[in-house]
């Protein structure tokens, strides 16, 4: 699917009563949902003890 007709997608499924903030932070959250799969595929993702293993050091 082109970029395009993706973010038509996204603005299409939300309410009509949307923001343009609204619209703004569902195309940006769409864009690094689809960066992290495509991230993933390539072999670059951390498994789920490494992400907890990053994440520790927050919660001090």
């Amino acid at each position: 699917m082109a970029v395009k007709d993706s973010a038509k997608h996204v603005i299409d499924t939300l309410p009509d009563n949307t923001s343009m903030d609204g619209i703004i932070h569902a195309l940006y959250i769409k864009a690094k949902f689809d960066r992290g799969e495509s991230q993933v595929r390539e072999g670059r993702g951390v498994t789920h003890e490494e992400a907890r293993r990053r994440l520790q050091k927050w919660a001090k």
